[in-house]
C-alpha cells in the first residue's frame, strides 16, 4: 500500500527496490523538500505540496522543510536582502499551515540556523566539491531556475554542494523534489556511492503544466493560480487556459489528474466531491474519458476546476483576510519586487 501511494506522489522514484527496503525496516523515514522563499506561493507549491505530504504522512513518514533562506541569498533573491527573504519563508510557511497540510509530523528547518549549528557542515561541502568536476556540478544549475548556460558567479556554483550536503546532515532518506531537482538529487546519490554510506532514494513529483503552456511559473502572465487569488482571479485565469480536446498538453485535464483528485483522495480540508453536470466523479480516468468523448464541454469543465480550485484555497484566503499579521504579511509579499 506505500508504493503504491508513493507511486502516486513521485512521477519518477530512484529506485523502487531502495524505498521497499526502507518501508520494510518499519521505522519513521525522514522525507527532505528544500525552497528558496521567493515571492507568491503558486497552487503547485501549495495545493499538490500539502497532498503529497498528506500522502507522505499516512505513510509514516516525517516530513523535514528546509527553508533554503542562505540558498535564495547565493541565488540573488530580493537583491540579497536576508531579511526580506526570511519574511518570504514565514509566508510560505503560513500557507502550507492554513492549506489542510497535516503539520503532526512536518518540521520547518531553516538553513542560516542548521548551518550556523554544525562546523562540520562546511568539511561535507568541501568533499562533495572535492570529489565531482566543475562541468559535473553546472549540470545541476537547474536547481536554482537557471540553465548551465547562463553567466554563473561562483556562488551559483556552492549552491549544488551544499544542497547534496543538506541530505547527508539532516539525516535523510527519501528527497521529495520536483523532476527539475533531480539532477543534484543525482549528485547526492553519487557522493553517497563514493562514500560506501546509505543512498537517498529520490522521489520527483510531477511538475505542473502553466494554464497558457509551458511549466507553471509565476512570472509569465496568466500561468499561474496562487495560493491568495480570488474568485474573480481564478476564473479569468481558467477561463483563458489551453483546453485541447486531448489528454497531453492540457492543464485543465492535469489539475483534475493531480489537485482535484489528489485532494479527493487525502480529504484536503474536507475535500469530499467530484461533481460536473451534477454527475460525481470519484476517478480521474472516468472524467477523462467524458471529457474526450465530449460528454463534458470544454466550458463546462473549466466552470467546475474554477469552483473546485477555489473551494480548496478559500481556507487560506480566509486566514490571509481575517488575521491581522498575516494580512501584513501578504501585504508585504505582493508588494515586494522579488529578483530572479
Amino acid at each position: 500500500q506505500k508504493m503504491d501511494i508513493f507511486s502516486r506522489v513521485g512521477e519518477e522514484i530512484l529506485e523502487p527496490a531502495e524505498l521497499k527496503v526502507l518501508f520494510e525496516q518499519n521505522r519513521e523515514l525522514r522525507v527532505y523538500d528544500g525552497f528558496e522563499p521567493s515571492g507568491r506561493i503558486h497552487i503547485a507549491q501549495g495545493l499538490l505540496k500539502a497532498i503529497n505530504v498528506n500522502r507522505m504522512i499516512k505513510c509514516g513518514c516525517k516530513c523535514i522543510f528546509y527553508v533554503a533562506d542562505w540558498f535564495a541569498l547565493l541565488n540573488n533573491k530580493c537583491e540579497g536582502d536576508l531579511q526580506k527573504i526570511k519574511m518570504l519563508g514565514e509566508y510560505f510557511i503560513a500557507v502550507w499551515k492554513a492549506s489542510g497540510m497535516d503539520m503532526s509530523k512536518v518540521e520547518f528547518v531553516w538553513a542560516s540556523d542548521f548551518i550556523s549549528a554544525r562546523p562540520q557542515y562546511w568539511e561535507k561541502v568541501m568533499n562533495i566539491a572535492r570529489s565531482n568536476t566543475l562541468a559535473r556540478v553546472q549540470k545541476c544549475s537547474t536547481a536554482m531556475g537557471r540553465t548551465e548556460s547562463d553567466s554563473q558567479p561562483v556562488a551559483q556554483i556552492m549552491y549544488p554542494c551544499m544542497q547534496c550536503a543538506d541530505v547527508f546532515e539532516l539525516g535523510i532518506d527519501i528527497c521529495q523534489l520536483g523532476t527539475d531537482q533531480r539532477k543534484v538529487n543525482m549528485l547526492a546519490r553519487e557522493f553517497a556511492t563514493k562514500c560506501k554510506i546509505q543512498k537517498p532514494v529520490i522521489v520527483s513529483h510531477h511538475m505542473l503544466l502553466g494554464l497558457i503552456g509551458g511549466k507553471m511559473s509565476k512570472s509569465v502572465k496568466g500561468s499561474a493560480i496562487f495560493m491568495d487569488d480570488s474568485f474573480e482571479a481564478i476564473q479569468e485565469k481558467i477561463m483563458k487556459a489551453d483546453c485541447p480536446l486531448q489528454e497531453a498538453d492540457n492543464p485543465v485535464l492535469e489539475y483534475f489528474k493531480f489537485l482535484v483528485f489528489g485532494a479527493l483522495e487525502v480529504g484536503l480540508n474536507g475535500f469530499c466531491d467530484v461533481k460536473i453536470k451534477e454527475k460525481c466523479y470519484k476517478d480521474y480516468e472516468e472524467l477523462k474519458t467524458d471529457f474526450l468523448e465530449e460528454k463534458i464541454s470544454v466550458e463546462e469543465l473549466k466552470t467546475d476546476l474554477i469552483k473546485i480550485i477555489d473551494q480548496l484555497i478559500k481556507p487560506v484566503r480566509d486566514q490571509f483576510e481575517n488575521v491581522e499579521e498575516l494580512k501584513k504579511l501578504q501585504k508585504f509579499v505582493v508588494e515586494m519586487r522579488v529578483t530572479r
